[in-house]
């Protein structure tokens, strides 16, 4: 068992990496009532082409990954959930781009709850009928996304931004493509990408370090897993152009909604440098069009946005992109005036008040998060399957310059790169 302790933020972590790969990493949080568990597996909408060792590459169709996490609760006894709800535990499980996470949350028989958290995700129970009964399931999940305004005016700017890259396609799939998948693919993808070797079992809240190595152990030494060689994911070369400029999709809302996004040109990034790249990102985001800066309150007074206008920046070492907007009654006003606004910034750079604002938010905020364990729980393995450490955040936060920040400015923000996605009335 390894000690990693961390005296800027002061935590400590236990790691332990089992024989067969299974990486485990606990942190205690004293006085707290509350344990998260998560068990997460390296793989991700994005991962529909790959092989292992010297295999030939395999494609498998969009959405099998969400399809997967959906088909993992189901057990020969029944419903896992309401295992976990016997046992006095909350339990769910997401699909992102890169990563599925299974997880539960509970203040009493937590070793129980983490015997079974292990025992189901380790054991797949795919049949003919019930795969197909799961289609029509994720069938009806996906046309009722086609209905809601903020999904698709977020995913149409992600197909709007990238050609090839499968992250311009819905985690869920298509129609099309789930009607594609079978319990024979299912099980390739489940034993490609769940094996122990790459996945993530973090601990966090009040539990004790060595008794939870202990369960852990024991319960890995009882399952036989075969020794795996590295997985290899395919990706088609994505030119550095948007594909779309603006793409508008007809849907009734009460308001327009109107998202911009930039296209990273600069990917391939993996570790500390991702992670910089990160940090000065969202600290240049929120010091040119945070809620409290000039831009926003500009925006707000002629009545463009509402409360709902915000920024994010998503980032993977294939693709990164960021995203501004909200609903807005005139979408290509807010549009010139975000395009005018971040121009002049551009020239006289980041006013130094704004950016020390925006940095103590920041840092602020992650502070905050260290007190929640459903917060670290959610996204520590995020920063883990990236080779890099959510406990370097601060120092990251800490040490960003103004002169870094205004330099991003200038390389994010090219027009040539921008995407528009809006969702607006049907015209008459």
């Amino acid at each position: 068992m390894e000690t990693l302790s961390y005296p800027n933020v002061q935590e400590t972590l236990y790691r332990e990496v089992l024989d067969n790969g299974l990486e485990v990493i606990v942190l205690p949080k004293e006085g707290f009532n509350k344990t998260y568990a998560t068990f997460s597996t390296k793989y991700g909408s994005v991962d529909n082409r790959f092989s292992v060792g010297d295999q030939e590459p395999t494609k498998v169709p969009d959405g099998i990954a969400h399809f997967l996490e959906h088909k993992m609760f189901e057990e020969p006894t029944g419903d896992i959930f309401a295992t976990f709800a016997s046992q006095g535990a909350s339990a769910n499980a997401f699909t992102s781009f890169d990563r599925t996470v299974y997880l539960f949350s509970a203040t009493e028989q937590i070793n129980t709850n983490l015997e079974t958290l292990i025992n189901f995700v380790q054991n797949p129970y795919f049949t003919d009928a019930n795969v197909e009964k799961e289609k029509g399931i994720i069938e009806q999940e996906i046309n009722m996304y086609r209905d809601n305004p903020d999904w698709r005016v977020y995913f149409g700017l992600i197909d709007a931004l990238y050609h090839e890259h499968p992250v311009h396609i819905d985690i869920a799939g298509t129609v099309e493509s789930i009607w594609q998948i079978d319990k024979e693919t299912l099980y390739r993808c489940y034993e490609t990408f769940y094996h122990p070797s790459n996945m993530i079992l973090f601990v966090v809240g009040g539990v004790k370090a060595e008794e939870v190595f202990q369960l852990v152990r024991d319960n890995q030494n009882s399952k036989s897993f075969e020794p795996q060689g590295p997985i290899e994911r395919f990706f088609d070369k994505e030119p550095d152009t948007v594909k779309i400029k603006r793409k508008v999709t007809e849907l009734s809302v009460s308001l327009p909604k109107c998202m911009l996004g930039f296209k990273e040109k600069k990917v391939g990034l993996t570790g500390d440098d991702l992670l910089r790249q990160e940090i000065t990102t969202k600290l240049m985001l929120e010091s040119l069009i945070g809620s409290s800066s000039k831009l926003y309150q500009e925006l707000y007074e002629k009545d463009l946005i509402s409360d709902s206008f915000g920024h994010e920046y998503n980032s993977s070492t294939g693709y990164a992109f960021s995203v501004i907007g909200g609903d807005t009654p005139n979408p290509d006003e807010l549009i010139k005036q975000i395009q005018s606004a971040v121009e002049a910034v551009i020239e006289h750079g980041i006013e130094p008040a704004a950016f020390e604002r925006a940095k103590r938010k920041k840092i602020g905020g992650y502070l905050r998060m260290l007190n929640s364990p459903e917060a670290i729980a959610g996204e520590f393995t995020r920063y883990r399957f990236r080779d890099s450490n959510m406990f370097d955040v601060l120092d990251y936060y800490e040490k960003c310059t103004l002169d870094e920040i205004n330099e991003r400015l200038r390389e994010h923000f090219d027009f040539g790169q921008l995407a528009v996605s809006i969702v607006e009335q049907p015209s008459k």
